[in-house]
């Protein structure tokens, strides 16, 4: 690996880190505060499980992004792929101040929908460029299937 491609590589997971990181910051107040108080489906996961599920998630979204970005820019799709990537990662960071900082389910159920396609339709344009870069994907597309469930669960247990 050159240090053009080290160097790639660790932009694309701290790119993909950063929605992590803004969002604990309204994340943490609301997790011991409002999220206590909803009504929570059996299925619920321990609050603890989330920082390191998300973490390994961002790490593996990272490396797919790098395996995109490193192709050559003349690539048919990847300018399309890496600006859908753009879109979900912009979703994604947007989720947790909606949910958690503005306390609306019903707009984390929006946004989360939103995720949920816009990581699919990554996944589509990253597999006809790179196999590998789809696959690591695979994984965030079922916890924010899991999430969306949940959120929904939520928006049914806690809404008038």
């Amino acid at each position: 690996m050159s240090k053009g491609d080290l160097a790639r590589l660790i932009a694309s997971i701290v790119i993909c880190l950063l929605p992590g990181i803004a969002g604990s910051a309204v994340t943490v107040a609301a997790v011991s505060q409002w999220y206590p108080t909803l009504v929570k489906p059996f299925f619920s996961p321990p609050s603890w499980i989330f920082g390191p599920v998300w973490t390994i998630l961002y790490l593996m979204m990272g490396i797919s992004l790098f395996l995109i970005w490193q192709k050559d820019p003349l690539t048919s799709g990847r300018k399309k792929a890496l600006y859908f990537f753009a879109v979900q990662l912009i979703l994604n960071a947007a989720w947790s101040p909606v949910f958690f900082g503005l306390r609306s389910i019903i707009g984390g159920m929006i946004l989360i929908t939103l995720l949920w396609l816009s990581i699919g339709l990554v996944i589509y344009t990253f597999d006809r460029i790179s196999r590998k870069a789809a696959l690591l994907l695979v994984p965030y597309f079922l916890w924010v299937s899991f999430a969306s469930v949940l959120n929904f669960s939520l928006l049914i247990l806690n809404c008038p």
